[in-house]
């Protein structure tokens, strides 16, 4: 077995040690490269787990108004800031932002669902909201339904 599979965190270390100080016959290519691409998946994810969230948030607010209070907010402000910052790190995102749209209301739908007791039927099948008025700072939904 190799370091990679027997401590993680050893090996890192040493991969990181190795680029360093130039010892490029020391890398792990294969595993390097794969660790290299899983951290943009997760930066992709990322992205897709907070808009989820968000978008959730967005449709509790809009469809139980009367349960409207400061953890939501808190929680829709957190998502906001954090997808802004992400995006900001990492502007390569961008394209893929109407991609991992569709799939986060989705998963935001499922938690406004499981949250709110409410039927899928209910909510809109797509999302009612522009992505410009999902990251609006302004933008609440003001529906009471």
């Amino acid at each position: 077995m190799s370091l990679y599979e027997t401590d993680f965190y050893a090996w890192t270390q040493h991969q990181a040690k190795a680029i360093k100080e130039g010892q490029w016959e020391c890398l792990d290519l294969p595993n390097l490269w794969e660790e290299i691409e899983a951290l943009g998946r997760r930066e992709k994810k990322e992205l897709k787990n907070r808009l989820g969230v968000l978008l959730g948030h967005l449709l509790k607010w809009e469809y139980q108004a009367k349960f409207r209070g400061n953890s939501w907010l808190a929680t829709v402000r957190e998502q906001r800031r954090e997808i802004k910052t992400l995006l900001e790190e990492n502007p390569s995102l961008k394209p893929y932002t109407q991609e991992v749209f569709a799939v986060a209301y989705q998963n935001g739908l499922d938690l406004a669902v499981r949250e709110t007791g409410f039927s899928y039927d209910l909510f809109p099948q797509s999302c009612p909201y522009s992505w410009e008025q999902t990251l609006d700072g302004d933008f609440f939904p003001t529906g009471s339904k």
